[in-house]
């Protein structure tokens, strides 16, 4: 099994969206997920390849970001756990996940990742609904009998 020293945790969150987040800074033993065997540099999202999970070419470019800008880009193995949320949530917590990841790993990406904002947690939650508001949560429709 992999030793627990090999690997950084991290947590990430994004709306309801959370992402656990182990990242392998060198795999000395082999690691196998699902069937496929893992080398140096990939992402796997809930037991799937990165790009099989969150498909599309815009979405690509958002998670590839903190990779880009701390230049750490296929350094890394990471194995991730998402869950809840929609797919954009899971992208942000997985970026947030990251980048907080990579902060402990090195003093200069904290300082890109920080003036970037990927390690702020984004606190920006959808309004809850409001009874009699008819499923939104600000304003009820006019009645049209009045």
């Amino acid at each position: 099994m992999i030793d627990k020293k090999n690997y950084n945790f991290a947590v990430g969150r994004r709306k309801g969206a959370v992402a656990r987040l182990r990242l392998y800074k060198d795999l000395k033993e082999s690691l196998l997920i699902g069937e496929e065997q893992v080398k140096k540099g990939d992402v796997f999202v809930n037991d799937k390849k990165i790009d099989a999970y969150f498909n599309g070419n815009t979405v690509k470019a958002t998670y590839e970001e903190p990779f880009r800008i701390t230049n750490t880009l296929g350094k890394y193995t990471i194995t991730v756990k998402v869950a809840g949320g929609g797919q954009m949530g899971q992208v942000d917590a997985f970026i947030h996940a990251v980048s907080r990841a990579l902060s402990t790993i090195d003093e200069k990406n904290k300082q890109i990742l920080k003036k970037k904002g990927f390690l702020t947690r984004d606190a920006r939650v959808r309004e809850r609904r409001k009874v009699g508001m008819g499923g939104k949560a600000r304003r009820k429709r006019q009645s049209p009998k009045r």
